[in-house]
């Protein structure tokens, strides 16, 4: 088990542990012992009784109060600080909250014919695959004399996952007219867009960054950084597969996989000596894709005929949520166990699995999806 999921494993920690019902029973039986110590009459609080009624109202707000005292303590541990308290506790080790990105991509702008000097492309030039979306050249580029076109990278000019998806060939409108541009279009996936960082990817990356401290390269360390750059990034292996090489792997959010553009600024990124060991050579590449069929039939009980609609659905949902399961981890190895356990939960009787079949996968290896076929087979009873 690796550090990380370790500390996904701790033990939960209660700072007090007391429920309603436990506090009103023993605030009622202290005041019907110091009553009967005050008076020596035997006295019980039935309900309804006024002053039970009371002490119930006292029980409140000390179990309020419980409560608050839980959560505050809580805010000082990193399995449970949220919010600004988790803030707090990343500035411990100089960690801040990664804010919105844009997605990327790489467009070609194409000349109608070659010029005999330079054409200027500015930086802030607009295309758009229609809609209200836009993205913009991030730099100054020129396409030069005798040439036909150049490729530059584009920015979507809104933050978050707004700009992402948009296939090769979608973004094709040049919003900004430049003299003797005929057009443009995207050749890769816009990817990297992500809304500002969520507790859970700040909370994991807190818990890495003093691997970073280290001059000697270890794992966590590039993984920390490959995090650090974009949130995006959901998933990262990284391995030596010979003295002083670094190979890394990494998917982005709902197992996608990153594409070149992605790719080589991220091995910028971590190739930069203050984070890159001196004797290290990085390559970054996207996993090796295993591609398995989803091949099944299952059944419903009788009894619950009158639901079997409704199954029906959970059921399709159920080998959606196992597709993005398995291509949510590098190396999670192809395992039709979990299928049947996510179509059974949503209220299947019995599970016929022709495909896939269990197949051990490596730390450069990520499993996905081929042709899918779901068949409900029926009712059955017993």
């Amino acid at each position: 088990m690796s550090d990380i999921e370790a500390f996904r494993n701790l033990p939960e920690v209660n700072f007090v542990d007391k429920n309603i019902e436990d506090l009103l029973a023993d605030m009622v039986a202290e005041y019907e012992q110091a009553y009967y110590e005050t008076t020596g009459v035997q006295k019980k609080l039935y309900p309804g009784d006024p002053i039970r009624i009371w002490i119930y109202t006292q029980a409140l707000r000390i179990y309020t109060a419980y409560q608050l005292i839980d959560f505050a303590a809580k805010q000082n541990l990193l399995k449970y600080a949220e919010g600004s308290y988790l803030d707090n506790l990343g500035a411990r080790v100089g960690v801040t909250r990664l804010p919105a990105s844009a997605a990327v991509c790489t467009v070609r702008f194409t000349l109608s014919a070659v010029q005999t000097s330079v054409v200027s492309i500015p930086a802030g030039t607009r295309v758009s695959p229609g809609g209200n979306i836009y993205f913009e050249t991030i730099e100054y580029t020129e396409i030069a004399a005798g040439a036909t076109y150049v490729d530059t990278i584009v920015r979507c000019t809104e933050l978050g996952t707004v700009g992402n998806g948009y296939i090769a060939g979608q973004i094709n409108i040049l919003v900004d007219p430049i003299p003797f541009i005929a057009g443009v279009v995207n050749l890769d996936t816009s990817q990297g867009g992500s809304d500002i960082e969520s507790d859970d990817s700040l909370r994991e990356r807190i818990f890495l960054k003093p691997e970073s401290f280290s001059v000697a390269g270890p794992k966590d360390a590039y993984v920390f950084f490959a995090k650090e750059f974009n949130q995006s990034i959901l998933d990262v292996s990284v391995s030596s597969p010979g003295p002083g090489e670094v190979d890394v792997r990494f998917i982005l959010q709902n197992g996608e996989i990153p594409d070149s553009t992605l790719i080589s600024s991220l091995e910028e990124y971590l190739s930069d000596d203050t984070r890159r060991p001196l004797t290290d050579h990085v390559t970054v590449n996207a996993p090796t894709q295993v591609s398995y069929d989803i091949n099944i039939t299952y059944y419903i009980r009788t009894s619950d005929s009158t639901f079997a609609s409704t199954i029906q659905q959970a059921v399709n949902n159920a080998v959606s949520e196992y597709v993005v399961w398995q291509k949510s981890k590098i190396g999670r190895s192809i395992n039709p166990s979990e299928l049947v356990r996510k179509v059974m939960q949503a209220g299947a009787k019995r599970v016929e699995v022709t495909s896939p079949v269990y197949t051990d996968l490596n730390d450069t290896q990520v499993a996905v999806e081929g042709s899918i076929s779901v068949t409900y087979g029926g009712l059955e009873d017993g």
